[in-house]
């Protein structure tokens, strides 16, 4: 498709376009609310009862398979565990492109892997299609907020024609460059995320040994240069109160830190602290499991250390194996 072909093809699309949304989990959930709220929404989950369950409550029409979605739909956005998994939608018997009309784009939300997204956006251009990697950060209550920050790769045109769509969940859009950038701009902010956590609780171990109160580390600084989100709010919320929520899993973050030091092995470039951090995060992922919180990667730090930054509430344990 020339560059003339594709601006007729982009600028033929109609003021409300049918939307299809193909992933309800914790964070798709919130952010395909409020794409219902404004577009007629189609949508398709791995565990049909989720989205049937969704369909009542917004009045979306549910999709048996990711075929029957795209077949729908203007402009189709897929917000799932890993680019695998996207992947998998995309190319299988029933999947996206085997349904996907001509013009149509496919918008990933996914905190992908740019190579993946490259693939996968030459398969959809020679289906006649645009693609679009489209990350986003916020986390749950940034979705349910509509104030989460969508990173793009892609094409210009491509991204004002999906604009209105991402803007209901949204507040900061930005194109960050090509397919696979915003991809690749996501791992690095958390792997970014990844070494704040685990330098913040390195921080506060050592200060407990020398008998600083964590809550008074925090405080002072919070207040001075060491801050981040990480020391500013997840630390107060989740380390100080034991709560650990598990609004992003650490194996989610994880995979993350692995494509920034798999981005760096690729691009040639010297990057020890991600390098680290994803051994670092592997090894939590490993010993503390699959469903927890991706700040509860601290407990393997206490353990590590022989103390933890504040002490377990009754009941808790940490469950790690005798080699750690």
């Amino acid at each position: 498709m020339d560059s003339s072909q594709s601006s007729s093809a982009l600028s033929s699309s109609t003021a409300r376009p049918a939307v299809a949304f193909l992933g309800l989990g914790a964070i798709g959930t919130p952010m395909a609310e409020h794409v219902a709220k404004t577009t007629d929404l189609v949508v398709w989950n791995r565990t049909k009862a989720k989205a049937d369950a969704f369909a009542a409550a917004t009045g979306a029409r549910v999709a048996w398979t990711p075929c029957d979605a795209a077949c729908e739909a203007d402009i189709i956005i897929t917000c799932l565990p890993s680019s695998v998994e996207v992947e998998q939608i995309v190319i299988q018997t029933d999947g996206i492109l085997e349904g996907l009309r001509p013009n149509a784009v496919l918008v990933d939300c996914t905190s992908g892997h740019p190579a993946v997204s490259q693939r996968i956006a030459h398969m959809v251009r020679d289906k006649g299609g645009f693609f679009m990697d489209a990350p986003v950060s916020g986390g749950v209550s940034g979705a349910q907020a509509a104030t989460l920050t969508v990173m793009c790769g892609g094409d210009a045109a491509v991204l004002e024609r999906v604009r209105p769509v991402l803007q209901t969940f949204g507040a900061k859009i930005v194109l960050c460059g090509g397919v696979g950038c915003g991809d690749a701009l996501k791992a690095v902010n958390n792997a970014l995320l990844a070494l704040h956590i685990w330098s913040t609780g390195e921080g506060l171990v050592m200060l407990k040994k020398m008998g600083v109160d964590p809550a008074v580390a925090l405080d002072v600084i919070n207040a001075s240069s060491g801050r981040s989100n990480a020391s500013m709010n997840l630390f107060p919320e989740r380390v100080l109160t034991r709560a650990f929520p598990n609004t992003f899993r650490l194996a989610l973050l994880d995979k993350d830190v692995r494509i920034a030091a798999d981005i760096a092995a690729r691009t040639e470039t010297p990057a020890a602290l991600i390098t680290l951090a994803g051994e670092l995060f592997a090894r939590a992922h490993e010993h503390l499991g699959e469903n927890v919180d991706h700040v509860a990667a601290v407990k393997l730090l206490e353990k590590l250390a022989g103390d933890v930054v504040i002490e377990p509430g009754a009941g808790e344990t940490l469950m790690l194996d005798a080699h750690t």
